[in-house]
């Protein structure tokens, strides 16, 4: 069996992107249902199916994913009741309600029947999702409300989403983040993003293609897009922050050997191109030692700021794109206790990153430079304890192990389930590992 974690994912969005197409396609590359059905059975969703089928689109076989929900006979509403079916010549006549991210939105909480608040969503989240797949849900499912709000002149709090759409997105969301949060690449890269242009009918009208809020997200994480020649939408908004919350690098497919390889069907199959996202799984070429990489380097002093701030902050940085991020107590002038906060981030993501420093903390200003890094390539291996199955990282300079380290939040929850400290389980995959060796 082909070890899948700790590689390299590239995602080949030549025909776009959409939820279900992602999470058709890494179903497809080898990520087991299990692991997404488990997070979301930890959801208080009732009343919807997710399949998964093998489906053919332009000759090439994949997964096509479908989120069906209880009193709806529409098979997929991505995005907010956006189906991803790549056919606007035909109005989408089976649409129902369908108001390609507007009408629905300008909701206040829950007071329209129907109708699912972010707020609610993001509780949702924040109480039943843990560790990485809860990090990744909230990412991606927040740039969709910041987009939506900024969009439509609305505070973030009153965006609200209809029931349907919402279900569908949710599902959508936190499968993909509790794939990735399964395979935990080394490096997530991707194309530049295809749109497409034209027009989709809506309830108030024609829209223009690509989708306002689509683009506003790929906008806000500075990635690159273009047309994809096609008279069709190519991306949805959900597709569009998978992207701008996962994405490291964008551009061609970097040097690597494949070792999995996965199709995600979209709805239709129309002439002229395999409707379908593939995504890449592999090894990078410079694996075989240490390697040099450029990072953005951003600071800021704080002597202002009230404590309670400090996890919120650390928080909202990874959440914008943050490798790593660092509290240090310094002493300004006038002898004042102070602390200088500090991320490092990939250079796409600088931006975002400064952003979130002077809108979380108390800073009116950021400094930022760009660093060189020398860094030993990393892979993660599962082995078997006592308490189960977990994962330790490995630090290797060519064929050498330099460091091996269990992940924190799996070994953790191994611990809760089992009621022992957190060290035993450590003291545990370490002992493991080395038997294995």
């Amino acid at each position: 069996m082909i070890e899948l974690r700790g590689l390299d994912l590239h995602f080949d969005c030549f025909a776009g992107i959409a939820g279900d197409m992602t999470l058709g396609a890494l179903f497809d590359a080898g990520v087991p249902e299990a692991v997404v059905r488990e997070e979301l059975a930890r959801l208080p969703l009732r009343g919807y199916e997710l399949t998964a089928a093998r489906a053919v689109r332009g000759g090439l076989e994949g997964v096509d994913v479908k989120v069906r929900v209880e009193g709806h006979d529409r098979e997929h509403e991505d995005d907010h009741d956006h189906d991803h079916d790549h056919d606007h010549e035909h109005e989408h006549d089976h649409e129902h309600d369908h108001d390609h991210d507007h009408d629905h939105h300008h909701q206040h909480g829950r007071g329209s029947h129907g109708h699912r608040a972010w707020a609610e969503i993001r509780g949702m989240l924040e109480a039943h999702l843990g560790g990485e797949v809860r990090r990744r849900a909230l990412d991606m499912f927040g740039r969709v409300a910041a987009a939506e709000a900024k969009l439509h002149g609305r505070p973030v709090e009153e965006i609200a989403f209809h029931e349907v759409g919402a279900i569908d997105s949710i599902v959508d969301t936190v499968g993909v983040a509790a794939a990735l949060a399964w395979l935990r690449p080394r490096r997530i890269t991707a194309r530049a993003v295809p749109l497409g242009h034209g027009f989709v009918q809506c309830a108030h009208g024609r829209f223009p293609v690509p989708s306002p809020a689509a683009l506003e997200i790929l906008r806000g994480a500075g990635a690159p897009v273009e047309d994809g020649a096609a008279d069709m939408e190519l991306t949805t908004p959900t597709g569009a922050a998978i992207l701008a919350a996962s994405v490291e690098a964008f551009g061609p497919l970097p040097p690597l050997v494949p070792r999995a390889i996965g199709y995600g069907a979209g709805d239709d199959d129309p002439p002229g191109r395999p409707n379908l996202l593939r995504v890449i799984l592999g090894a990078p070429l410079a694996a075989a030692g240490a390697g040099t990489d450029e990072v953005a380097l951003l600071e800021a002093n704080v002597d202002d700021m009230p404590a309670e701030l400090c996890e919120p902050l650390l928080e909202a940085l990874f959440a914008a794109g943050a490798r790593d991020a660092w509290l240090a107590p310094i002493v300004m002038k006038k002898s004042r206790p102070a602390m200088t906060v500090a991320a490092l981030c990939p250079p796409a993501a600088r931006d975002a990153v400064a952003q979130a420093l002077l809108t979380h903390s108390t800073t009116i200003g950021v400094r930022m430079q760009t660093a060189l890094r020398r860094v030993l390539d990393r892979r993660t291996v599962d082995v078997e304890t006592e308490y189960g199955t977990l994962p330790i990282k490995l630090a290797l300079d060519g064929p050498a192990v330099l460091n091996a380290a269990p992940e924190y939040e799996p070994c953790r929850a191994a611990a809760r389930a089992h009621g022992v400290p957190l060290k035993e389980v450590y003291a545990a995959v370490v002992s493991a590992y080395r038997r294995a060796r």
